[in-house]
Parts: structure tokens; sequence; C-alpha cells
């Protein structure tokens, strides 16, 4: 290829779960298009090795924070300007590649494998020849129709995901090295894809400890093998009720032997451990996390309240955490334990506290305004401890202090992963007693923060208690749903043709 290839970019990124009654809209993905996607990501910059080594074409990407499913509506607006964007760039030019920048667990309203959708209407446009490169979350899926339009697929390595952008990197990586190392038309990759019948939260399956950690130390071996490309393994998303869900193994390569021994390899060591994942840290219900908090010498003392988890896809606006933590006793005077609460979203409360001001006292009522199935909204009375306007995710934050509760509002729903999101509102997570955060695992930073914690299972849309929920559209048998299986699954690898051959074999 004597020209620099010509790739655009283009993808819709989030993590929705059906069983939380909130729905994501179109603006929620905060669309980047042309250029705004090259300063998004350093590494297709010009003046790096990548950058210089492709013509990187922006279309339109999208990333939204976890929630519930996408309404129909937003899919089809957003798609419907990717397709725009890329025919104008089509019209004037021989496309070469797609870098498919997705997530993986994009659940829209009746369609139950949004991101194949989407890069069927892509391939549409695009033409089955274009060389495709897809990045993404561990915790996505991979459908056989996904593998099938794919040509390059590879996921993150890690949970909590530390290697985000060198995993993006590496896709691009790939993509541009096929591209130009021919002249002519590029060689596709031969892709073996496994799908395995387990079905396990992100906090089951956490890299920090054994079998995931041993399991995705597996992945980068199994690369150095002789006519081996990439490798990857996805958890599956657990709080969709999708056919899709599932774990699955896909090694792409050039020597169909060698990527079927390594899929079958990978998917055998995770099917071997299946009865062995537990969660990341010790559990109990709310009440016992907060008994063992109390009862603990060392702080700050870390509660993940679960279930409304809205980096999982949790609405993040229920209020029973809350509400079960204000009616502790322990807690009712200021000079009780210190507890700092994020958070629970109130539009109107929030706007009460900042009329009235930091200092004042002030009676509010948040929450529950999308989830009111485990708890109503709470009504608190305490002091404004702090304002914050601006933050991308909630626009304004408050902290009300209700006896020693530290209680974060927000005006819109956001995680707290950082210590900055606590120290920016005049809060000390490090010497607090108790820091309880909707969340399942601990992030980074909390985790070097946290002296010890616990995982509450506590209700809501991205409840840990996956048998609770009610599953009735995934594939059985399905672990842990499943106990007794007949026969051992069957993980021979699948190799799956390229987009520009037909799809031979049923769904599986």
């Amino acid at each position: 290829m004597s020209k620099r290839p010509i790739i655009v970019i283009a993808g819709l990124a989030s993590e929705n779960s059906t069983f939380t009654p909130s729905r994501t809209l179109a603006p929620a993905f905060h669309p980047l298009r042309g250029d705004e996607i090259k300063t998004k990501y350093p590494f297709i910059r010009q003046g790096t090795p990548l950058g210089d080594a492709a013509d990187w074409r922006g279309a339109l990407i999208g990333h939204a924070l976890p929630g519930g499913m996408v309404t129909r509506d937003a899919f089809e607006e957003l798609t419907g300007e990717i397709m725009t964007r890329i025919k104008d760039i089509v019209a004037s030019n021989k496309l070469d590649g797609l870098w498919f920048d997705i997530h993986g667990a994009l659940a829209v309203e009746d369609i139950d494998d949004a991101e194949f959708e989407l890069l069927r209407r892509v391939r549409s446009v695009i033409g089955s020849d274009v060389i495709v490169s897809a990045s993404m979350d561990l915790h996505g899926n991979v459908s056989r129709e996904l593998a099938h339009q794919t040509d390059l697929i590879t996921c993150y390595r890690t949970a909590p995901h530390v290697d985000v952008a060198e995993t993006k990197e590496r896709a691009c990586r790939n993509l541009v090295e096929l591209l130009v190392k021919v002249d002519g038309a590029p060689k596709r990759p031969i892709k073996a894809w496994v799908p395995i019948p387990i079905l396990l939260p992100g906090e089951q399956t956490s890299t920090r400890l054994d079998p995931a950690q041993h399991i995705y130390a597996t992945v980068p071996e199994l690369e150095k093998w002789d006519g081996v490309l990439d490798a990857a393994i996805w958890v599956g998303y657990a709080w969709a009720d999708e056919p899709r869900n599932r774990a699955v193994v896909v090694v792409t390569g050039w020597d169909e032997a060698s990527v079927s021994k390594a899929a079958e390899h990978l998917a055998g060591l995770f099917w071997e451990a299946h009865q062995d994942f537990a969660f990341v840290a010790p559990t109990g219900t709310f009440a016992e996390c907060l008994d063992a908090a109390l009862a603990s010498e060392t702080h700050p003392y870390f509660i993940s309240d679960s279930g409304d988890n809205p980096t999982a896809g949790g609405s993040g606006d229920v209020t029973w955490g809350l509400t079960q933590l204000l009616a502790r006793p322990e807690f009712r005077s200021t000079g009780g334990p210190t507890v700092i609460y994020a958070s629970v979203p109130g539009p109107e409360a929030v706007l009460v506290a900042v009329e009235a001001g930091v200092g004042a006292t002030v009676t509010v009522t948040a929450g529950a305004e999308v989830d009111n199935a485990h708890a109503g909204p709470v009504t608190m009375t305490g002091r404004v401890h702090s304002i914050k306007i601006g933050d991308k995710h909630a626009a304004i934050e408050v902290v009300l202090q209700v006896g020693s509760v530290f209680a974060i509002l927000t005006k819109f729903r956001k995680p707290y992963h950082l210590e900055r999101d606590f120290t920016e509102l005049e809060l000390k997570p490090r010497q607090a007693d108790i820091v309880i955060i909707k969340i399942g695992y601990l992030e980074p930073d909390l985790y070097d923060m946290a002296a010890d914690w616990m995982l509450g299972l506590t209700p809501g849309g991205v409840n840990q208690d996956l048998e609770r929920l009610g599953h009735h559209r995934i594939r059985h048998p399905m672990w842990p749903y499943d106990k007794l299986f007949a026969t051992e699954p069957d993980l021979s690898a699948r190799i799956i043709p390229s987009s520009n051959l037909a799809l031979i074999g049923p769904d599986e």
C-alpha cells in the first residue's frame, strides 16, 4: 500500500442494565466528532508513530455513563449521524480501515445485539472489504455475529481497568500493521471464537485475585505463540437479560491450528475455574457491613453500596442505603463516627442548598425519582457543608451534614472513584471512620485509601445476587444459574469467517 491507509473512527459505548428503570438518552453519550476524537486519543495524534502511519478520520464516538437501557430514539439518532458522517468520508475517499470504539454491553430498547446492529449498518456503507478493528471492555459481549463483522477484536485485560488506553492503542496498532505490511488487499486474520456458559459479575472476576488473575496473565503469553496476533477473554455483562450475555474467548492470528489451540486453552482455564470465582472482598448485608466498620480498629473503612453502582448500570438514585444509614442511632449526633456517603441525586435539594449557602441548615428531599422499588425519597435536615458547581457528571454537588453523616447530593448522578472527588468537596476521606460509595470493586484510588473494606450486598438494578434479578432470556445451561450440567460444555474453537464471506452455522 503506497499511501497512508485511511481509517475512520466510530462507535457507541455504554454499559446498560436491563433491570434498571432509568433510560439513557443521546446527550448522555457526549458525542465527539471529527478531529475532537483525535484530541481525545493522544496515540493517534499527528507526530506519533500511529498518528503518522495512517490518515485517521473521525466520524462520531460516544461514551455514556452506565445506566438503564438506551432508548431506541437515542440509538437511531446517534447511529444516523455516524452513518451520515461515514458516507461523507467514503464519498471522496477509498476507506481502508475502521476502528470500532465500543464497550460491548450497549443495551438498546428492542435490539438484542446493539453493537452488531451498529456495525452491520456501518458495513452497508463501507463494504465488506474494509478491515475493522474493535476495542472493547472485558465486561462486554461478543456474539458470533459481532465476531463475524469484525476482523480484529480485543479487550481490556485488567479489572479494575487500568489498561484502557493500552487496549485501544493495541487495537489501532494491530489495524495499522495489518494495513501497511502488504501491498494490495490485506490478508485477513483467522478468528477462533469460543462461547463459555458462565455469566458472573465483575466483582467475582477481578484480576486482582485468582482465578481471574492467573487466567488473564496467560493472555500475553499466548500472543507469543507463532501464528497468534491477539488473544482476549470477555467475562460478559451480567446485568442484562439478552441471549448474547456470557463469557467468550476470541483469538486472532495467521495459523488456524495455533489460534484454535490458544482459544481452547483459555476457554478451558476459564471453565475449569468456574466454581472458584468468589467476591473480591468480604461480603455482607448493609447492616453487617456497618457493624463490621464500627467494630473495626482500622480506618477509613470502605463499604461498597453495590446494588446501585452507577458505573455498572445502576440508576444511581436508589435511596435504600442512605435511608438505612441515617436510621442508625450511632450516627445521629455530630460527635458520632464520621461517615461519608456518595451519593444520591436530588436536583431540587441541591438548588435549595445552593440558595441557602454553606453553613445554613436546610431540610431537603432527594432520590428515588427513577428507581423507587426499594425505598422512597429520603428527607433530611442538616447543615450545608460544601457546594461545588461545574462537575462534568453531577453539574452541582452539595455535601449535607446530618449528624455525623456527610451525605453527597448531586443534580445528576455521578460515580465517585477518585480521592479528589471528595477533597474538592472539602471532605477528608482518609480521616473518616467510614466511607460508603455506590460502587462494586474499589477503583485504584479508593483501594489505596481503604484501610479495610466490605462489599455490601444491597438492592438495585445491578444487584450482585444475580439469581434474584430474574434473567429469562439468557442461554441455558449457564453457571451459576444452573448448577448441574448434563454434559461438559463444548469448548471447541469455532473458526469465524471474514465479513466478506457468509457466516456459516447457526448462532450458539
